[in-house]
């Protein structure tokens, strides 16, 4: 079981830590800063005791009311102290209480945000379902995560996001009582997490993250995990992280990354992390996209990343790679960001981070309208649409309705950075007016002035049906095509219709015509109308009489 060491400066367990001879595989010693510590230093088990320090105007009733259960009394805690006088107890001593004494209680964690495809499966139940935000995880449940991520938050506050890909167990979430003492087992048993661990301010208190090859323990930290195919690696970014198979951990401090298992020289590999880039300041608040970072480069880096994580929930937002000290922010919803840039180095592993926050508010600008001009009369029931953005990184979507109010959308277009945009549906001949909507950082939006539109339209095609031989007379039928009047019908000796050798207006739906035998002819049929709706030609069809 791995152990933190407390007690130790910072440069003594870097010493111990790098200048261990490769083979060596007993633990280092660790101080819990208390004479009944919570860990045992060979083999990871609890001992029985936790040592409590009476705080100022506090009892030993008090005390015993607030922190025991199991039908633990005042009686029972002041025969296992040898005190003969509970009221002579008084605050800065300190007492033993065993720690199955004290009154523990589950402590569910919650998925805080969840991006992509994720599964949730109790552990009581066995039941299988879709991971989402404020589902509760309690101990013994499982969450995996395939092409999406989650952000699994803690009863005491600490973040764990999971990677794509990854399996993790909650085999023990508890809290003992009103102590402020967690109890936290985990097991990755594939893929990644990054855990921002909350610090544990009782000696009692345990957090451990057990994968096939390794044991990570912590006691309010930051650290990287991945596990996979025999290995697990570590980097440790805040804190200290005792890190190592059972038995055989090692303190791997901030600015470290530490692997274990397959193909390691040594328990544990040690190594120290690239350097964190120094990143030129980004401002606190920023109203518009695009946003260049830039930095200075760090020696030894083969490229640099740039995760961007939500404030708020610490969700993952987006991944940026470049080989160059730059990139560019261009597509970001408004909300504020937590920025972190990292070096990684030829193993590919990233270094430390540099981490900024910003704010982004960025606000749309109504477009100029292009086309068509105010009070146009267009033929074509599905009209071009064109304007110009007046702002930076904009969404737009053109808007139809049959009153300027816009109190009820005829038709619209997808947003789309794009400038110019066709309909999703025809318009009927009529009246409209039309206007664009443009939309920045997810949640500002602006409108353009509204222009009148009319549409004149296009009746549809007329569709011949039947056909009918009677020696040398041909007779044909229709489909009768809403609002038209009548229709135009064209007989050609070719397909293309350019030598026309008939043309007349029908009123009915149906045309007797009669034909030369032996030759081939063709004919075709245009709904028309008496107002400003145009028609369009339909299908030709093949006529021959023997």
């Amino acid at each position: 079981m791995l152990k933190v060491l407390y007690s130790l400066p910072l440069h003594a367990v870097l010493a111990l830590a790098l200048c261990l001879p490769t083979a060596l595989h007993a633990e280092l010693p660790v101080a819990q800063g208390s004479s009944t510590g919570s860990y045992q230093q060979a083999t990871g088990t609890r001992t029985a005791d936790w040592t409590y320090t009476l705080r100022p105007d506090e009892t030993l009733g008090q005390i015993s009311k607030r922190l025991l259960g199991n039908g633990h009394t005042l009686a029972s805690l002041t025969r296992y102290n040898s005190i003969g006088d509970p009221s002579a107890v008084m605050p800065g001593e300190s007492i033993r209480i065993p720690l199955n004494w004290l009154e523990k209680q589950p402590e569910p964690a919650a998925a805080l945000a969840v991006t992509g495809a994720a599964q949730h499966l109790e552990g009581v139940s066995g039941k299988r379902r879709t991971l989402k935000p404020q589902m509760q995880i309690r101990a013994g449940d499982e969450v995996s995560t395939q092409s999406g991520s989650a952000v699994i938050q803690l009863a005491n506050g600490s973040l764990i996001r999971m990677g794509q890909d990854s399996h993790l167990i909650f085999n023990r979430l508890t809290r003992y009582g009103k102590t402020g003492m967690v109890d936290t087992l985990m097991r990755l048993e594939r893929g990644s997490l990054e855990a921002d661990v909350e610090a544990l301010t009782e000696n009692g208190s345990r957090f451990e993250i057990d994968t096939p090859s390794a044991i990570a323990a912590v006691r309010g930290t930051a650290f990287k995990l991945q596990t996979g195919k025999g290995i697990t690696q570590l980097q440790v970014t805040e804190g200290k992280v005792a890190f190592g198979p059972p038995g055989r951990t090692l303190p791997v401090p901030a600015g470290y990354s530490a692997t274990a298992g397959k193909g390691t020289q040594s328990a544990v590999d040690i190594r120290k992390l690239p350097a964190a880039p120094e990143m030129a300041p980004l401002p606190a608040n920023a109203s518009r996209l695009p946003l260049d970072i830039k930095w200075q480069p760090v020696a030894g880096a083969s490229r640099y990343q740039l995760d961007i994580y939500d404030s708020a929930s610490g969700r993952w937002v987006a991944r940026k790679q470049s080989v160059n000290p730059e990139l560019t922010l261009k597509h970001l919803d408004n909300g504020k960001y937590d920025i972190k840039l990292a070096a990684i180095g030829a193993s590919g592993i990233s270094g430390m981070p540099s981490e900024q926050t910003i704010k982004l508010q960025q606000q749309a600008k109504a477009a100029n309208l292009v086309a068509p001009a105010a009070d146009d009369k267009i033929d074509d029931d599905v009209p071009d649409f064109s304007w110009a953005y007046t702002g930076d990184n904009e969404l737009g979507r053109v808007e139809i309705s049959d009153s300027d109010d816009f109190s009820s959308l005829v038709a619209s277009s997808e947003w789309a950075p794009d400038s110019n945009a066709i309909l999703t549906r025809a318009l009927s001949p009529g009246e409209y007016f039309w206007r664009v909507v443009t939309l920045a950082g997810g949640d500002s939006k602006a409108t353009s002035p509204a222009r009148k539109l009319i549409i004149n339209g296009t009746l549809e095609p007329a569709k011949i049906i039947n056909v009918n031989y009677v020696d040398s007379q041909v007779r044909i039928f229709w489909q009768r095509v809403a609002k038209a009047d009548k229709y135009q019908l064209q007989l050609s000796e070719d397909p293309a219709f350019q030598n026309i050798i008939k043309e007349a207006n029908v009123t009915d739906t149906t045309a007797a015509l009669r034909l030369i035998p032996g030759r081939r002819y063709f004919v075709r049929l245009k709904a028309l109308s008496d107002g400003p709706i145009n028609g369009r030609w339909g299908s030709g069809r093949e006529l021959f009489v023997n």
